[in-house]
């Protein structure tokens, strides 16, 4: 695992299938409720391509790795893709109802990295129940897939905009808790990298990244 080729391609098949099906799910979301507006622009589409992103899937990932090989920064390394563009004006609900779309539109790309995690536990456990251990890249794949479905969740879950756990608590609050949480999304993404370069975010939500983790590994190799 020393080995950086190899650890590419252990870990590029989770991260790519883990942030194309969380934007998928978003787009899938809003779709269900009455917008189109993901699918017009191409983006709903389990092609990974569409959904990367320069700075936030390739170069924050990138920063983080170098910070925490460089032992100046958090090591918590995680990124996202290019969000979905949803437009809740074509929402077909009004009131609670909409607010309970928004809510349902945010929570699915976490939901849906829950769901994959899950799979991929389930395939592992398959595969070590029927004995094979080898090729070892494999279960390795499998394992990363695991651990980078349940890191983009957790990340995501955070209660802060433009993430989808600010958004869902956003949606949840009542006025005008809900308008002054909203109003910090213009500096959400700016605070968050601050967190995640100091280290606090790490310190925040890696005991619950750790804990989950085990939860979805245990399904497949006992502890």
């Amino acid at each position: 695992m020393g080995n950086l080729p190899y650890t590419i391609l252990v870990w590029a098949p989770g991260i790519l299938f883990a942030i194309t099906l969380h934007e998928w799910a978003h787009g899938y979301a809003a779709f269900r409720y009455g917008d189109h507006t993901a699918a017009r622009m191409g983006r709903l589409t389990l092609n990974p391509i569409p959904h990367i992103d320069p700075i936030m899937t390739l170069l924050v990932p990138g920063l983080l790795l170098a910070s925490s090989l460089l032992t100046v920064g958090s090591p918590l390394i995680f990124g996202s893709a290019k969000p979905v563009p949803i437009n809740p004006n074509h929402f077909h609900r009004q009131g609670v109802a909409l607010r309970a779309a928004l809510f349902w539109v945010a929570a699915a790309g976490p939901l849906s990295n829950f769901v994959l995690a899950g799979l991929c536990a389930g395939l592992l456990h398959g595969l070590l129940a029927v004995g094979l251990s080898s090729p070892v890249l494999i279960l390795e794949m499998l394992l990363a897939a695991i651990k980078m479905n349940v890191v983009l969740a957790i990340f995501n879950l955070f209660p802060l905009p433009p993430l989808d756990g600010g958004r869902m608590a956003t949606a949840l609050l009542p006025p005008p808790l809900d308008r002054i949480l909203e109003s910090l999304e213009r500096f959400g993404l700016a605070i968050v990298l601050l967190l995640a370069f100091s280290g606090l975010l790490d310190a925040l939500i890696a005991p619950i990244m750790t804990a989950t983790t085990r939860f979805f590994v245990g399904m497949a190799v006992p502890w």
